[in-house]
Parts: C-alpha cells; structure tokens; sequence
C-alpha cells in the first residue's frame, strides 16, 4: 500500500505543478507590455491575442486535470492488470497488454486535446488551415509512431534488465542516448510523411543564404520550400543534418511574410548555433538526461512491489514504462530548468551571430513579425521563463540585439 500511495502522490503533484503553470501562464496575461515591443500588436490585435492565450490556458487546465483523474483512475481501479490478464503469459504479452492500453487511452485524449486546439481554437484565430482528413492523417501517424516507440522502449527496458540487472540503467541511457541521435538522423525523412518540399528558386534570396553558409565553411546539401501553409499560418525555418552538410527548410509561409534581409537574418541565427556547436553541447547535456532517465528506469523495474501494489503478480514491464513516465514527470521540471538555462543562453549568442553578420535590424524586425504571427506572449511570467522557456522572451532579445549593435 505505500507503494500505490507514493505513485499517487507523485501522479498528483505532477498535474498540480502543470496546473499551477497554467494558472500563472493566465494570469501574466494581464503584465504591462515592455516598451521596446509594444508595437508588435495593435490595440485590437493585443485584445485577440488576450482572448486567444486565455483560451490555450483554459485548455492546458483542463486538459492536465483530465490527465490526472483518467491516471488516477486507472491505478486505482488495478485496470492495468485486469487487461493484462487478458493476454497470454509471458513478458511481452504483459508488456504489450499494458502498453498498448496506456496508448490507447493516451492517443484519445490527445486526440480530443489536439482537435480543440487545432479545430476550434487555432481555426478560431486563422492560424489553422488543416482540413479534417489532414487531421485525421497527422493523428493517425503520431498514434502509429506512439505506439511503436512505446513498445520499443519497454521492451529495451527488459533486455536491458535481463541482460546486465542492476546495471541497466548504464546500457538502457547508452541504448536511449542513440536513439536519439538515431531519430535526429531520420528526422528529415520522417517530416517528408504528409509534407511537400519543393526546392527554393534561383535567384537573390537562395544566393544569400548560401553565400552567408559557405563563407563559415559550411556545405548545403539543399535549400527546400515546406508546404506548411496547408496547416497553419505560422512561421517558422529550420536546419537538418549532420555536421557541416546542411538541409534548410524554410516554411512558405516564412517567404511570404519576411524580406530577404530578415530570412538571411532568422539563419545567421541558425549559423550561430552551428559555429558555437550548440547541437553537440545539447547532446552532451543529454547524456546526464539519458542517466538520469536510466536510475529511474532501474527504480521501476528493481522492486516487485511497485507492481504488485497494483494487481500485478510480479514485475510487468510495461507497467515499469508508465512509471518511468511518471517519476520523469517529477524530475523533468528540475532537469529542464537547467536545460533551459543553457538553451537561452545559447539563444543570446545566437543573436549576437546575425548582429555580427550585419542584420541586427533586420533580426529585431524578424523577431517582431514572429512573435505577431505566431500570437507570441510579450510579457510572460518570471516564473514560467525560468522553468519552461527554452528561448528567451521577446523583450529581452531585443534588447541584447541592440545592446550588441551598440558595441560593434
């Protein structure tokens, strides 16, 4: 019994401390706009985005509230247990039964979270232009994927116990850490399911960008147009690869609303991220994750009891995946405020790239036009920067751009 009451406890608190983030995201709402960035909405534009912010807030809530009571449930009532009965013995069909009910669950109620933000609230505010089949397409993959990655990791989760015991957490964070190198790697490939890429056209902006790679010594494997305005309005570019041999992506949208000075710009941020090797110094912050992750894990699967406290008659390894998740839930927020940290900081850096590269206006106006067309928050809460912000509030990167350009 002390077992089941410390997994509840801890199911708890992890919703209390996203509810309690949801409730200070709201009400930051009401902060005074600094000045240097009180020109990115207009008086009716800035009432829209109060109405669009309260909206996803109340959604979050709601949303971690009915997370937390559906888990509840669950643990309570032993369910996972009663449907693992249901399947023959043996370790991967207990692990099956319970991963796949876990998924099952998860994928509707992110279904249902996921249609409300798409459908009604982003459809709300014009920022959406998926169709429903689009919808129902990109919910169909991510559930595939879901399920796959889950199974995958549960069952990593055994070998990994059977084959080393008490020193799995060490082969289960290596085995994690290259998966993740593994997805970054097929991360372009897999963003082509569903999506168009068509290349960018000959002409000044595609001289520019490239001009602006090759002159730090890095090598463009292609520059590629995404089709994103078939889902949203908003903007966004980004690089994949390895090393110096590079994919730029860029959103339509993002050409369609940026001068060439300001895309150059937004990618002599990218490249800044590359000459100061950002991605490496992630991946190596990763590896801590990764151990961390791997203790967790052992935890879960070390202790018989942890699994009978909920109907089980002995360690059930997909039940050991769901309880990884939810002692990550706890650790997580620690975790990531430090990685967070490191991130903004990278950020700052960042931005001093395309200062020095001579598009410091051109950043501050890129920025602004982000932050209106993605509905940014101007103002958000001390707090929430600090424990959820990977990049640095507006305001502030302005003013360490033009700080910079000063001391040039």
């Amino acid at each position: 019994m002390t077992w089941k009451i410390g997994v509840i406890l801890l199911v708890i608190l992890g919703a209390l401390y996203r509810v309690v983030l949801n409730i200070v995201e709201h009400r930051s709402a009401n902060n005074p706009t600094p000045e240097n960035v009180s020109d990115v909405y207009d008086a009716e534009t800035y009432l829209r985005w109060k109405q669009y912010s309260a909206e996803r807030c109340r959604l979050a809530l709601v949303s971690s509230v009915v997370s937390c009571v559906i888990s509840l449930v669950l643990l309570l009532t032993e369910v996972y247990a009663a449907f693992a009965s249901l399947f023959p013995a043996g370790v991967f069909w207990q692990l099956l039964a319970v991963v796949l009910l876990e998924c099952g669950v998860g994928i509707v109620v992110e279904i249902c979270q996921s249609y409300v933000s798409t459908m009604v609230i982003e459809q709300k505010y014009g920022f959406n232009r998926s169709t429903v089949k689009t919808f129902i397409f990109d919910r169909i993959r991510s559930a595939i994927l879901e399920i796959v990655l889950s199974l995958a990791l549960a069952w990593l989760m055994y070998l990994a116990h059977s084959l080393t015991g008490d020193y799995l957490f060490l082969l289960f964070a290596g085995a994690m850490f290259l998966f993740s190198l593994l997805v970054t790697f097929l991360y372009p490939l897999l963003s082509r399911i569903g999506n168009k890429f068509v290349p960018l056209e000959e002409g000044e902006l595609k001289d520019r960008l490239m001009a602006l790679l090759t002159k730090h010594g890095y090598r463009v494997k292609a520059i590629e147009v995404m089709d994103a305005s078939r889902r949203t309005t908003k903007l966004n570019a980004y690089f994949t690869g390895f090393g110096k041999m590079k994919t730029i992506v860029l959103f339509d949208n993002l050409l369609n609303a940026m001068t060439p000075d300001e895309i150059c710009a937004v990618f002599a941020h990218e490249l800044g991220h590359g000459l100061h090797k950002d991605v490496l110094k992630n991946q190596i912050l990763n590896i801590g994750n990764m151990l961390l992750m791997g203790v967790v894990v052992w935890l879960t699967v070390r202790e018989p009891m942890l699994h009978t406290a909920f109907g089980f008659e002995g360690v059930n390894y997909g039940f050991a995946y769901i309880l990884t998740g939810i002692g990550l839930g706890i650790l997580n927020p620690l975790t990531g405020m430090v990685m967070n940290a490191v991130s903004r900081r990278a950020e700052y850096r960042a931005d001093r790239q395309a200062v020095q590269e001579g598009y410091g206006e051109a950043m501050i106006t890129a920025f602004k036009k982000l932050a209106k067309d993605n509905f940014a928050h101007l103002a958000p809460s001390k707090i929430n920067v600090v424990l959820e912000y990977s990049h640095p509030p507006l305001s502030s990167r302005v003013e360490e751009v033009e700080k910079a350009m000063k001391e040039q």
